[in-house]
């Protein structure tokens, strides 16, 4: 996304602190614990990427719709939305963002009946998406209204090739450094952190991975260290978490676990 990243919105109004992201979460957390949250996060994160995919859109795309993602259940409890109805709203909202391209009403559902019965029919007991489309129209109101219309999003893919490029270590480097910025969406870093300092992050552990020496590189440049240590602690934990996350086994137990929206449309309902 061309312009100024330090007079949008993402810079003004969507780079959080940590802590009034964690005391959003407390209400949450009364029910599940911290670990556990973190793990239906990446699962419905993995459900936008599968939905995505399943749609044939951009990874551009995905990314922006896990990015409201997250920021919708950064300042509301998931009391509030049922995210099963959340994540493919993302999806409906980002393509049309990102200038995909609108996705029709019933290509959308039908990639959702799909996936949640084929890919995810182990979380959810192999049961029918049970939302149509007067649902999603619904939630990307509330989605929309939440995000203040702030809908412009900033990723780490820019600033990344133009490192890479400038280290002249693209072939090398750049995918292992592209999937780690990926990976990234499944933390809180795109909620607290610039994204030209989540690129120097996943870079820099790509290198280390490698054992590209960039130490030369990395010392050149006016960069908070600080700032990308804490980044890589936040991805390191990630994967910490990840490895030891038997998604099939454990996933359906915490959705039953999950805190749940007063009202949920009945699984036969149609529209």
């Amino acid at each position: 996304m061309a312009g100024n990243f330090w007079r949008s919105s993402h810079y003004q109004q969507w780079i959080l602190d940590k802590q009034d992201v964690m005391r959003e979460r407390q209400k949450d957390l009364k029910d599940i614990m911290d670990e556990e949250y973190q793990k239906l996060m990446i699962f419905f994160a993995n459900l936008i990427q599968a939905l995505g995919e399943q749609l044939k859109v951009r990874q551009q795309v995905i990314a922006t719709a896990t990015i409201y993602f997250k920021r919708f259940f950064a300042k509301n409890s998931l009391k509030n939305i049922d995210p099963l109805l959340m994540a493919p709203t993302c999806i409906f909202l980002a393509s049309k963002v990102e200038e995909f391209g609108v996705i029709s009403n019933s290509r959308l559902i039908t990639a959702c009946q799909t996936v949640v019965k084929n890919k995810f029919g182990y979380a959810f007991g192999n049961q029918e998406f049970p939302y149509r489309i007067n649902h999603v129209l619904e939630c990307e109101f509330l989605l929309l209204e939440m995000l203040d219309c702030c809908m412009i999003v900033y990723h780490p893919y820019r600033p990344l090739i133009q490192y890479v490029q400038d280290m002249r270590q693209e072939e090398q480097v750049l995918p292992l450094a592209w999937r780690i910025v990926n990976d990234s969406l499944r933390t809180d870093a795109c909620l607290l952190y610039p994204p030209y300092q989540i690129a120097f992050a996943c870079l820099h552990m790509a290198c280390v991975i490698l054992q590209k020496d960039c130490k030369h590189w990395f010392a050149e440049l006016n960069v908070d260290l600080d700032k990308i240590l804490e980044i890589s602690q936040l991805i390191l934990k990630l994967y910490d978490l990840w490895k030891n996350f038997d998604e099939k086994k454990e996933v359906a137990e915490l959705i039953a676990k999950m805190p749940k929206p007063k009202t949920q449309p009945s699984t036969s309902s149609r529209t």
